[in-house]
């Protein structure tokens, strides 16, 4: 840990991001004002980026769905789309420092709400999902200190609003922070919690990376620079000086005895309501000009609009890619399909060099990534994007009895309905590869039009050269042959029909092949069975 004293705080906000976004036209702006209650309709219908001017009662600026597209990320880490998965190893690999501030100078701490003047009423939780049991903020990053190892841990979390004090928390599903929390209940101790909220797409990368280690270093791993950060008001949690807001405070020490949710959860269906532990808030900071942010988040019918699916769309298919370059030769491409419900699908394609190198990538890929339900694996000549090169595949090269991988007792999403409520399940690979050593035979070609490109070399036959006497049928078929190519340099045609053979022969002969090459036709003859 260093001191800073000339930082940037603006480089990393959430606002300067945004701002990169309406400049690549990625952002719908709502200037009227718009009621809490119509805030989640807009998100979900649109397919950009969702920016109020006027959100809710207080008609403050709210920002929705920054990480909801590839393009956006690729934005967030400043390199293009193609170069995502090396650019995301590459700050892993390189860890920097972080960077305290004074409070003083944290643009985060710019406006300090303490004790009695807290109200969590006056910021803008809203309604996210039809049948949620409350109104929330889904875009709230925990931070806490483990108080039995030191260890720093940063997670993501909604938060649901119960009054000016108090929220709900779900800490339920199995996570570093219910570890550290059902350890500090056992004791009777409250832990000590700051959430931030409106934070830059590569905080989220931060929070939802699990690894050994200070997690809060992450923050300043992804940004590939020093990250600066502040001490809390009335904890000693550091977070980013350059987030919007933060919410600080603790959760309580009776344990999971509040209900929370339901809450449309990532795999499109509601989470049910379970019982939580209580956030308490003892103070609210935030930017003078604060961008507050929401998450899109478990939306059934545009899951791939989703902040949580895109963010882990692009981490999966980085660790897959990683996987697959030690189980086979020659990866090509992978692609997370973020609408399956917990982007628990992936299209894989390989250039197969060996014999079973299609299950020996399924079976690596479901060994080393848990979220995995179903595993496609094509040719290199699918371009595994395109669903209709992939239902094509589907259909021509997959046979079940011999192609389809199942394996039981696997570990599964834990809110896969399918389960029902079991722990483990079945997963499925799918081998859409043509048969092994097959390539370039014509039954296994796909068939498709030919492009001619250039003159024609030939404008009639008989400007082309003479390897064989013809018949006058054979040179009048021939001749049509060649005109029709004479546009073409390269042209192949194939027929089968009775020639015209000389009374002199002894048996009939049949044209089994003419090509057509340069405007010149060669055709060869064999007798007739």
């Amino acid at each position: 840990m260093t001191h800073a004293t000339a930082v940037d705080f603006d480089k990393y906000r959430l606002r300067s991001f945004v701002d990169r976004l309406i400049q690549l036209g990625e952002v719908e702006i709502h200037d009227k004002p718009v009621p809490l209650t119509g805030l989640s309709p807009i998100i979900e219908r649109s397919d950009k980026a969702v920016l109020f001017k006027k959100a809710g009662p207080e008609q403050v600026e709210l920002v929705a769905k920054t990480a909801g597209n590839r393009k956006r990320l690729a934005a967030a880490f400043e390199t293009g789309e193609d170069k995502l998965y090396d650019e995301y190893f590459k700050r892993l690999a390189n860890p920097q420092p972080l960077l305290e501030v004074p409070s003083s100078d944290a643009p985060v701490h710019a406006i300090k709400i303490t004790g009695k003047d807290v109200d969590l009423t006056k910021l803008p939780f809203h309604p996210q999902h039809a049948l949620d049991g409350s109104c929330y903020c889904s875009a709230a990053i925990d931070y806490v200190i483990d108080p039995a190892s030191g260890r720093r841990n940063v997670g993501c979390r909604r938060l649901s609003l119960r009054n000016r004090y108090e929220c709900g928390t779900n800490v339920t599903a199995p996570s570093d922070l219910k570890r550290i929390y059902t350890a500090c209940v056992k004791r009777g101790d409250k832990l000590p919690v700051t959430f931030t909220v409106g934070a830059h797409p590569l905080d989220f990368f931060a929070a939802t990376t699990r690894q050994p280690g200070d997690e809060l270093a992450l923050v300043a791993g992804f940004r590939a620079e020093p990250a600066p950060v502040v001490k809390s008001l009335t904890n000693s949690i550091l977070v980013p000086a350059d987030a919007e807001m933060t919410l600080e405070g603790y959760l309580d020490e009776r344990g999971y005895v509040e209900p929370e949710g339901p809450f449309g959860e990532y795999m499109g269906y509601y989470g049910a309501i379970h019982m939580d532990p209580v956030f308490h808030c003892t103070a609210i900071t935030m930017r003078r000009d604060v961008l507050h942010h929401t998450l899109l988040h478990g939306s059934g019918l545009v899951l791939d609009q989703t902040d949580s699916a895109n963010i882990t769309a692009m981490r999966t298919e980085a660790e897959a890619m990683r996987i697959l370059k030690t189980a086979v030769r020659e990866p090509v491409a992978v692609y997370l399909r973020s609408v399956s419900g917990g982007a628990n699908t992936l299209r894989v394609a390989i250039k197969q060099r060996a014999y079973g190198e299609a299950r020996s990538a399924i079976a690596a890929l479901f060994g080393g990534i848990m979220r995995l339900k179903h595993v496609y694996v094509f040719d290199e000549d699918i371009d595994i994007h395109d669903d209709r090169q992939v239902d094509w595949a589907l259909g021509t090269r997959f046979q079940a009895d011999q192609d389809l991988v199942v394996l039981q007792g696997m570990l599964g999403m834990t809110m896969d309905p399918s389960l029902n409520g079991r722990k483990t399940g079945a997963k499925s690979g799918f081998d859409c590869t043509k048969p092994f050593g097959r390539d370039g035979q014509v039954p296994m070609m796909r068939s498709t039009a030919k492009v001619f490109k250039g003159p024609a070399r030939y404008q009639t036959v008989e400007q082309a050269p003479k390897t064989a006497a013809r018949s006058p049928a054979r040179s009048t078929n021939c001749a049509r042959a060649a005109g029709s190519a004479a546009t073409a340099t390269a042209a192949t045609i194939w027929w089968s029909r009775p020639s015209s053979a000389s009374p002199e022969s002894s048996a009939s002969s049949t044209t089994t092949r003419t090509r057509v090459r340069n405007g010149a036709a060669r055709w060869s003859l064999s007798p007739a069975s």
